[in-house]
């Protein structure tokens, strides 16, 4: 059975607008100095001292890169001294012999996570040594998801054994578009034979689970060229694929100032492009998770869907809900069950405030009791695709249309166009309102209209 009959691609236009991806609720311009260091070691001995303490989540933040990417949007910088490199891990482990003494080693961490940035950047011996570094301070389930990103330029087979060795059984790498043009205008030459060998060598390793990212709305991609590269895709047939919406917002990012905006394919095509990328992957037996990812139908992320175990932190959809999320290293954001906080944004206030001895934490967020009930409702919409009253009334003692009665009629919205139900017992995600999905998801942020009176800090939602 086919999960979408038809792309109405006027309908995704209607709605393309720009909004929050909710890897958190509230998201990241809410957070605030006022919540610095000695709140997060606070929180770090509070949730450690509690006898229910919940499983963890790490995540470590490598934010060298060999090369620019035009397109990027993330905190990232381009070196090629490997000196720098290693001094850079030296901090890290600084931070971990800050925080590790205190975890309870009762706490198994069920889920790892290396992002950037380019892990793979380092050289297969430092990878050993950090993944090393990391698994003698800290407890590790054996059903880990343990999930990296690679980039296949410049990989070898002895840096996939090293991220194996270290305990990954996830990888991630992105792709972007295999058309040489597309490649030179954005600065990312990847041959089509590189990808195919880090996958291959993925494979032949044991990795359970092997993800290829897209993007589409770069320069000079077109309908046909781009239908070329998911077909490869289609081809090469990971268990993931992410299809992410180009964000040019060089305000934001200078360095996008360096695609000319003239070359980007118009909003018209770009939803052309759009549509058929999702027929294509529908076509081939792909699930729709929600927005912009796709999955097999036998992957773990499709069966937790099901099973509504699925769930929604800084790294996107997960199979491990409910841990403790401790972020490592330069611009790294973790998240506890009623705080976030946020490391320095750049190296040399990394650096300064771990040789002063103190935690690099910059900005956080205490949670309300309002932004719990919300954001449960958001996570629980973009996992299930639906949302049962009575589960969110039990958990917080609330009547829940009274409670979201505002959120109830902005969701009317989506109706006619088949996009929402609203019956008495839930909300139920229909068709084509997976793909826009953070639409519905922000019917119940409490935040959003104040800050969208700012400049867009959001990608747009299609």
């Amino acid at each position: 059975m086919k999960q979408f009959e038809s792309i109405d691609v006027e309908l995704l236009r209607k709605y393309d607008r720009p909004g929050p991806r909710y890897t958190s609720y509230p998201t990241a311009p809410v957070f605030t100095p006022a919540f610095g260091p000695k709140e997060y070691r606070d929180e770090i001995l509070r949730t450690n001292s509690a006898e229910d303490s919940s499983d963890l989540s790490l995540y470590f933040h490598f934010p060298f890169c060999d090369t620019l990417c035009y397109f990027c949007g993330c905190t990232m910088l381009v070196t090629h001294s490997r000196d720098r490199i290693r001094e850079y891990n030296s901090y890290l482990k600084q931070e971990i012999d800050m925080v590790a003494p205190m975890v309870s080693k009762r706490r198994k961490v069920s889920q790892l996570h290396w992002g950037g940035g380019t892990p793979s950047y380092l050289d297969p011996d430092e990878i050993l040594d950090v993944g090393t570094y990391i698994r003698e301070r800290f407890s590790f389930a054996d059903d880990i998801e343990a999930g990296v990103e690679i980039d296949p330029r410049g990989l070898t087979f002895e840096h996939v054994k090293a991220l194996r060795e270290s305990g990954f059984n996830r990888i991630s790498m992105g792709v972007q578009d295999f058309n040489p043009k597309v490649q030179e205008a954005v600065n990312r030459i990847q041959p089509e034979s590189i990808t195919r060998d880090a996958v291959n060598w993925s494979r032949k390793l044991g990795f359970k689970s092997i993800n290829l990212d897209l993007i589409y709305g770069l320069p000079h991609q077109t309908l046909s060229s781009f239908k070329k590269t998911v077909d490869t895709i289609i081809d090469i047939s990971p268990d993931r694929i992410a299809v992410f919406n180009y964000a040019h917002v060089p305000w934001l990012k200078p360095h996008q100032k360096l695609i000319h905006q003239e070359q980007l394919p118009s909003p018209d095509l770009k939803l052309q492009i759009f549509k058929m990328t999702i027929e294509k992957l529908i076509d081939a037996g792909y699930w729709n998770i929600g927005m912009d990812h796709f999955s097999k139908r036998t992957d773990e992320m499709a069966v937790a869907q099901k099973n509504r175990t699925l769930y929604r932190n800084f790294q996107g959809y997960s199979t491990k809900a409910g841990c403790d999320l401790y972020g490592f290293g330069m611009s790294a954001i973790g998240h506890f069950s009623e705080t976030y906080q946020q490391n320095k944004k750049t190296l040399l206030e990394y650096y300064n405030t771990l040789n002063a001895n103190s935690l690099p934490t910059n900005l956080g967020y205490r949670m309300s009791a309002d932004d719990q009930i919300r954001k449960t409702a958001i996570t629980r919409l973009m996992c299930d695709m639906e949302l049962e009253k009575a589960g969110i009334e039990k958990q917080f003692g609330i009547t829940f249309d009274d409670y979201f009665a505002d959120a109830l009629k902005k969701l009317e919205a989506f109706v006619p166009d088949g996009l929402v139900t609203l019956t008495e017992e839930k909300i139920v995600v229909n068709g084509l309102g997976r793909l826009i999905i953070r639409n519905i998801a922000m019917c119940f942020d409490a935040y959003l209209e104040k800050m969208m009176k700012e400049r867009p800090i959001f990608s747009r939602t299609v």
